[in-house]
């Protein structure tokens, strides 16, 4: 089959690789659709390799067709999929333990059931396991016209949540206000330490970090959750201790990749049973910002990179 493979550059190319071989416990797919992700980037910067057992090359969710399900499963030959992966997903197959295989969510089409798992179970895992997030909570959600910024503020609003998000231009501001963002700041021209003050959250989700990190955090509610998945401002900055414990705050770092499959499974199925009526009713939706061919995967990493997409961007497959 086919793949998408980094060299020794940090360079995607397409090469010939065996085909998987499924094994015990698996659901073999057909891949119709792969969904490119921040974390995908920094696996070709050589920052962030999968986990033991996956393949080498990168793409964390995908949409398919069942080709060999296992023994005793929910799911037939033929059946529409969408799937949570370590890695792998750039290629024309994969083979995936079936509790880590959801469902394709009704009226989805295969590039916008690709764009679901990674974003939506990475949103539901840091506010409802990690965060406690309940009606009436205060959210903010960094860069909140990403893939996962979309799915995350949608699962806030559907929990009936008042969300602040950022954004970097005054098209993605208007965006997220449709999308239902109460307050939207734009980190280039406004001041967000203001719109914290006058809107402490109870809960954070954030990809950026940096040096503005530390005087963020204390602007939190008391009892605040600050959930940290990512860095991708900067790793380092300087906390004030004794607001930390003045207002029983808490940091909670946090990825989906790093979990245990039996993790995962757990995120997954919550996600399925109490969200995918939502999709198939409309209330919540991925955004594709577009569709591109396999081969384009450096394309497609572009477009993230220089911060242009508002949503998703997926990889066609077949």
């Amino acid at each position: 089959m086919n793949a998408m493979l980094i060299d020794a550059g940090g360079r995607l190319a397409k090469t010939v690789v065996p085909d998987p071989v499924r094994r015990e416990g698996e659901v073999l797919i057909e891949v119709h659709a792969a969904a490119v992700n921040r974390a995908d980037l920094m696996q070709c910067d050589g920052n962030y390799p999968p986990p033991p057992g996956w393949p080498e090359w990168p793409g964390l969710e995908v949409a398919g067709i069942v080709l060999e399900p296992p023994d005793s499963s929910r799911f037939r030959p033929g059946d529409r999929v969408c799937a949570l992966l370590g890695g792998g997903g750039y290629a024309e197959k994969i083979a995936v333990p079936e509790g880590m295989v959801l469902p394709a969510p009704d009226g989805l089409s295969m590039e916008e059931a690709a764009a679901v798992p990674e974003v939506f179970a990475t949103s539901y895992l840091n506010f409802v396991i990690e965060a406690g997030m309940k009606a009436g909570d205060t959210v903010f959600v960094q860069a909140g016209a990403s893939g996962l910024g979309i799915a995350a503020i949608q699962l806030a609003k559907c929990a009936g949540c008042q969300v602040v998000t950022t954004v970097g231009t005054p098209e993605k501001a208007a965006f997220v206000r449709a999308l239902g963002a109460d307050v939207v700041v734009n980190h280039r021209t406004d001041d967000l330490g203001a719109a914290l003050d006058a809107n402490p959250p109870d809960i954070v989700l954030d990809c950026v970090g940096g040096s503005e990190f530390g005087a963020l955090f204390t602007k939190i509610a008391m009892r605040g959750r600050w959930i940290q998945i990512a860095a991708l401002g900067g790793a380092r900055s300087e906390i004030s201790l004794d607001t930390v414990f003045r207002k029983n705050l808490r940091l909670i770092g946090s990825t989906l990749r790093s979990r245990t499959n039996e993790m995962k499974r757990e995120v997954l199925r919550s996600l399925e049973r109490e969200y995918w009526p939502k999709f198939a009713s409309g209330a919540i939706r991925p955004v594709i910002f577009r569709v591109l061919p396999l081969e384009e995967a450096a394309g497609a990493h572009g477009i993230l990179r220089r911060r242009e997409n508002i949503g998703k961007v997926v990889l066609r497959v077949r």
